[in-house]
């Protein structure tokens, strides 16, 4: 006698389950996908270029406030410089806002420069 109640409860959980899983499955589909780059900075140039904005254009990871030559290495920064001027020269089809942008985070981060304006 209880057989076929039990039999039809676990029926009817079963289907439960499946609706619920099928509502799940539709759900995840739809969401919209995540992006799987890295986030990349959002904001513009500021009027003086600082360590930091330097770092961001040169793809240098800084390691706190105090980013030195010393603890950096020129190699590094001039690799880098390197890296990011080939993608963005001129000459193959870059900007010269950006090249000169690149070059100015170039001279920060060395120390190289005066007034830390562009000539944009």
């Amino acid at each position: 006698m209880s057989t076929p109640f039990l039999a039809g409860l676990a029926i009817a959980g079963a289907a439960l389950a499946g609706k619920y899983g099928i509502q799940a499955w539709q759900s995840f589909k739809a969401r919209p996908p995540k992006p799987r780059l890295r986030k990349f900075y959002d904001g513009g140039f500021q009027p003086k270029m600082t360590r930091r904005e330097a770092a961001l254009i040169l793809g240098i990871r800084m390691m706190g406030f105090f980013l030195a030559e010393k603890m950096l290495g020129t190699e590094k920064v001039k690799e880098a410089h390197r890296r990011v001027m080939v993608a963005n020269h001129p000459d193959a089809g870059g900007s010269h806002y950006l090249a000169s942008k690149i070059n100015e985070a170039k001279d920060v981060m060395l120390g190289k420069t005066k007034d830390g304006g562009s000539a944009f």
